[in-house]
C-alpha cells in the first residue's frame, strides 16, 4: 500500500469513514480489498458501486451475507458493475441460484440484471426460472429481459 492509502486507513474511526473511503475512486486497490473485509454491509454495497473496485473484490463480495434484503441488493449491484467479468457474474449466478433453491430470499432484481449481461448465455440464466423460489412474476420478467436481449442481437 502506498503511504497515502495507509494514512487513509489510520483515520477510519466510524462506519461513515469506511463508507466514504469505499466510495473514493482515487484510493488504491489494496485499500478497497481491505474495506471488503469490514463488517458493514453498506460498505460492501458502496464498494459494489465504485467503478474502481477491482474484479477480485467484486468476486469476494458475492459471498458476503448480512440480511436477505441487503444480500439481494449487493448481488444486484455486483451484477450491474461495469468491471464484473464472466467469472464474477457466474459467482453472482451461483449465489442467486442458492438463494432461490432455499426460498429464503428472493433476489429477483439480480436475476434480471444477470439476464441482461452478455457475458452469460441465456441458457445459463434461464435455469433460474425453474427453481423453487422463482415466482411467476420473476419468470415473466426473466423471459422479457432475455427476449429484449435476443432482439437487440439481431
Amino acid at each position: 500500500m502506498g503511504g497515502m492509502d495507509l494514512e487513509a486507513l489510520r483515520h477510519m474511526h466510524t462506519p461513515a469513514d469506511y463508507r466514504d473511503l469505499a466510495a473514493d475512486q482515487g484510493v488504491g486497490a489494496d485499500v478497497l480489498r481491505h474495506l471488503a473485509q469490514c463488517p458493514y454491509s453498506f460498505v460492501w454495497q458502496v464498494l459494489a458501486t465504485n467503478p474502481s473496485t477491482p474484479v477480485d473484490v467484486l468476486g469476494e463480495l458475492c459471498s458476503k451475507r448480512d440480511s436477505p434484503w441487503n444480500d439481494g441488493r449487493l448481488l444486484l449491484l455486483i451484477a450491474e458493475h461495469p468491471k464484473a467479468d464472466r467469472a464474477v457474474l457466474l459467482g453472482v449466478l451461483g449465489e442467486v441460484e442458492a438463494r432461490l433453491r432455499t426460498s429464503v430470499s428472493r433476489p429477483f432484481a439480480a436475476v434480471l440484471a444477470l439476464a441482461g449481461r452478455p457475458e452469460l448465455t441465456p441458457e445459463e440464466v434461464q435455469g433460474l426460472a425453474a427453481l423453487p423460489g422463482a415466482s411467476a412474476r420473476m419468470r415473466r420478467g426473466l423471459r422479457h429481459r432475455l427476449a429484449e436481449r435476443n432482439t437487440a442481437v439481431r
